[in-house]
């Protein structure tokens, strides 16, 4: 290609180093302020200029980068993060934003770019609201457990189950709160409850919206039929993030991409082995991990399972694909079985021959499989997965 190039992306500044191949000549410098206004207008040197391409990471930011290379008609190529600093070897010099951008033009030049999938434009979409509405429930989450928190420290009657969830729990609760607190307690039952009133009103409609965006979605639909307890929003969220054919070369990476896979040692080998590595997309964990809830049930096909391990550790371990000494002999492992199923459910056949995820979006406009894809591994969160070796069963 007769231009290659890197971009190192910051919130003030762009710092980009390109190659001319057919003159040799190299340029350095920075785009600032780094927005999409002043991206487009420095794009618009490279155009006529025939084939173009640059790398970036695939960290915060790189989104409307991206997009403003397509929009140029430029080759985007998206570096997953550990592996493009783990090519860089030891580290000799003091790193900066001019050698970041060289080295991701070198890599790219030289072909040896670890590369990540950049979802299409209705995936990712979804994505950011799938994100909001997990950041809604941890807030409604921690202003609940706030309120407990409070009658506790003040040695207040223990609230009960519902009293949150009814107009005549919420009177009984300020009642409660007015008689055993102190005005300072009341205050911050009060501020909890309106923090309350006004998340709830965010999450209603934002839950709506996530049902019909997987009513639309053919993966998100063939989930939500095929694999137990994967509701809508859930099997939305399995579908965003895990793709669909094509995406990974085997059911374990798609484990690994979770965060849910048993580590031996940390990157700096100071964590201790048998742990989970909690990297990827917190709220693709955050799905798993409600839908592995459900085989609390006794008609759950997993239940054996979850009761096993329940009693021998906890619920919450029960839901979770734990290292090996967390299998009971003879039953099988549904933790990791989840994310397994779901991805061949995403990569199986359809009717028509086609797969779940390459269905087009009837409001997206574009089929998912005409889309560049690029390795194996994905793009999905500010902070993409880092490889680690797993525990042999």
């Amino acid at each position: 290609m007769p231009i290659v190039g890197g971009l190192d992306i910051h919130r003030k500044q762009i710092t980009f180093d390109y190659l001319d191949t057919a003159t040799g000549e190299v340029k350095r410098g920075q785009i600032t302020p780094a927005d999409r206004k002043h991206v487009r207008a420095w794009l618009a040197r490279f155009a006529g200029r025939g084939e173009v391409a640059f790398a970036l990471e695939g960290c915060t930011g790189w989104r409307y980068i991206a997009e403003e290379l397509a929009a140029a008609g430029i080759a985007a190529h998206l570096g997953e993060p550990a592996d493009t600093a783990a090519l860089r070897g030891r580290k000799r010099h003091a790193k900066t934003d001019k050698t970041d951008a060289r080295h991701l033009r070198t890599l790219l030049g030289e072909g040896r770019l670890p590369e990540c999938w950049i979802p299409p434009g209705h995936i990712l979409e979804y994505r950011a609201l799938l994100e909001t509405y997990h950041d809604l429930r941890a807030e409604h989450t921690a202003w609940v457990q706030r309120i407990h928190a409070v009658f506790f420290c003040q040695g207040a009657p223990r609230l009960g189950e519902g009293a949150l969830r009814t107009e005549q729990g919420l009177a009984g609760l300020r009642a409660a709160a007015a008689a055993h607190l102190s005005p300072a307690g009341q205050l911050q039952v009060a501020t909890a409850l309106d923090m309350l009133a006004a998340v709830e009103a965010r999450l209603g409609p934002l839950r709506r919206q996530l049902r019909d965006a997987a009513r639309h979605l053919v993966g998100a639909k063939v989930l939500a039929a095929r694999l137990y307890g994967a509701g809508p929003i859930t099997a939305l969220a399995l579908t965003c993030w895990l793709g669909g054919a094509g995406r990974f070369s085997s059911s374990r990476k798609a484990v690994r991409f979770t965060g849910l896979d048993v580590t031996v040692h940390s990157s700096d080998r100071k964590g201790p082995p048998g742990r989970l590595s909690r990297q990827g997309p917190p709220v693709l964990r955050w799905a798993v991990y409600e839908a592995g809830m459900t085989h609390a049930r006794i008609s759950a096909p997993d239940h054996g399972y979850y009761a096993a391990v329940k009693d021998r550790k906890n619920g919450k371990r029960a839901a979770l694909p734990g290292g090996p000494q967390d299998r009971p002999a003879g039953l099988p492992h549904p933790g990791r079985a989840r994310r397994r199923r779901a991805y061949r459910r995403l990569t199986a056949p359809t009717s028509d021959g086609g797969h779940a995820e390459d269905t087009p979006d009837p409001r997206a406009g574009t089929p998912a499989a005409t889309l560049p894809r690029w390795g194996t591994t994905a793009a999905s969160s500010c902070k993409p997965p880092v490889r680690r070796r797993r525990l042999l069963p």
